[in-house]
């Protein structure tokens, strides 16, 4: 029996509908190339085995990794026994289909890592913390809306698919989750001329979120940037869409290249 490590944030999913929704959603067939992040004890692993032909998964925790080496033999079950948030997921190939009840503990800097293979991805099936799901999906405005939602929906379309209760885990964790399906946008529909800058902007904007614009972007934009990008500067950052951070962004870089 394999005991839930806390350092790994190990929550292991065992309730048979949850696993039959999730599997239903990502609606799997032959020839996917499917990487699954965390497989645990397997929950996931063995029904998409009973579609898939060949499946990827990335473990940390070694004693997984030898009973999953044990259980399927290498021409199913390609084992990458490495931590997500360091893994190169290019390395596996294109149209990747990524899937997984990541751990709690890092899902933030996960998202933002898988973020970073946006065009080798077909998709993404993942299950979260529930908060953290209402965070990506937020709109402006709203108070769960900020620097998680405007960065993963500049990349991603994405959809909160489902709620899933504590005693679906064992253990059970002290929070109800989500799955969220997330898509790539091919083409990006506001594409950033710096990708970089607009992490930046996005962060210092929302640092202290109950400030103007203005008082949270001085040190980025002076009072005639907001005039010429049309942007009224005592709004909130938690009003700004996707499309004004980067026409921010856009408008900061091609000043900075035309000062060069």
């Amino acid at each position: 029996m394999h005991i839930a490590r806390k350092r790994f944030g190990q929550n292991f999913l065992v309730d048979r509908n949850i696993v039959r929704k999730i599997v239903e959603a990502i609606a799997p067939v032959p020839g996917d190339q499917v990487v699954e992040i965390g497989p645990g004890l397997g929950a996931l692993t063995r029904p998409l085995l009973d579609v898939l032909p060949h499946l990827h998964v990335v473990e940390i925790d070694r004693d997984i990794v030898a009973r999953l080496a044990a259980e399927y033999p290498p021409d199913r079950l390609t084992i990458h026994g490495a931590d997500a948030l360091k893994f190169d997921f290019s390395a596996l190939g294109t149209d990747l289909r990524i899937v997984g009840n990541l751990p709690y503990n890092i899902s933030t800097p996960l998202l933002f890592h898988l973020a970073r293979f946006a065009e080798q991805l077909r998709d993404i099936h993942v299950m979260l913390q529930r908060e953290v799901v209402e965070r990506m999906v937020a709109k402006p405005s709203t108070s769960e809306y900020g620097r998680l939602s405007v960065m993963l929906q500049y990349r991603f379309g994405l959809e909160r698919l489902f709620l899933v209760g504590a005693g679906a885990f064992r253990p059970a964790p002290k929070v109800e989750s989500a799955v969220v399906r997330m898509i790539p946008l091919s083409p990006l529909p506001h594409p950033a001329m710096d990708e970089a800058l607009l992490s930046e902007l996005v962060t210092a904007a929302f640092s202290q979120r109950r400030k103007t614009l203005r008082n949270a972007l001085r040190n980025y934009l002076a009072e005639p940037d907001f005039g010429n990008l049309g942007i009224e500067a005592t709004r909130r950052p938690e009003t700004f869409g996707v499309a004004e951070f980067v026409a921010m962004e856009n408008y900061l870089s091609a000043g900075r290249a035309a000062a060069r």
